[in-house]
């Protein structure tokens, strides 16, 4: 965004700056000097070659360029807890670290996790709930639902797609699109007796343009993480 100061007044000049040429031209007086008439006469002419050399050009502006982003390869590892009653693949260049913030405090949950992607940047989030009497599996998915869609505002659009693997556990991933905080989130469970949630963040201002490629090179882990997911 541009920035435009009030008043034609320019600003003073600093101390070591070149004091412009003051010409008052009631004051020029023609006849008397041929070498000051000569003198203005070609700055007058630079001056009227220059300013119809700067119509005829035309200004292309530049396409934006963003930095260059270096992939690592696609490689995993398996992930699991001892007192998490799930594992699954994880990126060999992430990390896995839990979720010791909670409202201020000290989170209570132990399978409350966060996957570090470090090359990147970002996060994913992952919140773990057993389903009982007092949290119900319809509770649970409507939170997971509404949470999603909280980024509706800034979203292009959000794509549900239904996920289930081979290892009995499913759910759904919403795909949101355009320059949303979070541009995958998702929901895994056995409905009986777990549900997690997850989201994926990055630890900057969303820009869809230039982080398409990195969402998109994430969204392939994510998959298998997905895919290789199962409950213990």
């Amino acid at each position: 965004m541009n920035n435009f100061s009030k008043g034609n007044t320019p600003p003073p000049l600093s101390r070591g700056d070149k004091q412009p040429m003051a010409t008052n031209y009631t004051s020029l007086t023609f006849g008397k000097s041929t070498s000051r008439v000569f003198y203005v006469g070609a700055l007058l002419c630079a001056i009227g070659i220059a300013m119809l050399s700067s119509c005829n050009n035309v200004y292309t502006p530049k396409p934006k360029a963003y930095p260059r982003v270096h992939f690592p390869k696609h490689e995993y590892k398996n992930f699991s807890k001892p007192d998490c009653p799930f594992q699954f693949d994880i990126p060999v260049y992430s990390a896995v670290a839990d979720d010791s913030v909670y409202f201020g405090g000290t989170n209570p949950n132990p399978c409350w996790l966060t996957v570090y992607i470090a090359p990147f940047n970002g996060t994913i989030n992952l919140t773990y709930k057993e389903i009982d009497k007092n949290t119900s599996l319809q509770k649970l998915v409507e939170d997971a639902y509404k949470l999603s869609y909280k980024h509706t505002r800034k979203a292009d659009y959000i794509n549900e797609l239904k996920i289930d693997n081979q290892n009995g556990a499913g759910g759904m991933l919403y795909d949101v699109g355009g320059d949303a905080a979070s541009n995958v989130q998702f929901f895994l469970t056995d409905s009986s007796k777990h549900f997690i949630r997850g989201a994926l963040y990055f630890n900057n201002t969303p820009n869809s343009d230039s982080m398409a490629p990195v969402v998109d090179f994430v969204k392939e882990d994510l998959k298998q993480l997905l895919k290789s997911f199962r409950w213990r």
